[in-house]
């Protein structure tokens, strides 16, 4: 239930675009070039990302790639739908210690319904780290009420 008093938010795309995302800050991933079914998110790796051996954790590289297929995605959406992501899957390529890291998500194919989103996760060598997939589901209605 949705507080009459609390002033209106900012449409996803506006918080995505301005550091009003709070994982975003809690990572340090930074969007960039969100639109017309392509995003890039971009983030220093660094030691504090990493697992118990030192090695960035997977969990991060999940987190910008869905963040890259989320925003690409959300950049189709008409003014009153919303989305949610009903699958993902990674595969990592390469450990990553330290690194400048550009995640790409590509909208591949968007129907009324659901749409299938990739990603690509490289470094500043251009190699080759991780890749992404997502399927999301266009919610509409009171199902998009408050997302």
């Amino acid at each position: 239930m949705s507080n009459p008093e609390a002033p209106p938010k900012p449409d996803f795309m506006t918080r995505a675009k301005t550091d009003g995302v709070p994982v975003a800050r809690l990572i340090g991933f930074e969007p960039k070039e969100i639109g017309d079914g392509r995003a890039k998110v971009t983030l220093a790796a660094g030691p504090q990302h990493a697992n118990p051996m030192g090695t960035l954790h997977g969990g991060v590289l999940c987190d910008i790639a869905d963040a890259a297929m989320g925003l690409a995605f959300a950049s189709t959406l008409g003014p009153e739908e919303s989305f949610t992501t009903i699958e993902l899957k990674i595969n990592f390529f390469r450990p990553v210690w330290q690194a400048r890291l550009r995640a790409e998500g590509i909208v591949v194919q968007r129907g009324r319904t659901i749409g299938y989103v990739e990603c690509t996760i490289t470094d500043e060598g251009d190699r080759l780290v991780a890749k992404a997939t997502s399927t999301c589901m266009v919610l509409r209605g009171q199902k998009a009420t408050g997302r």
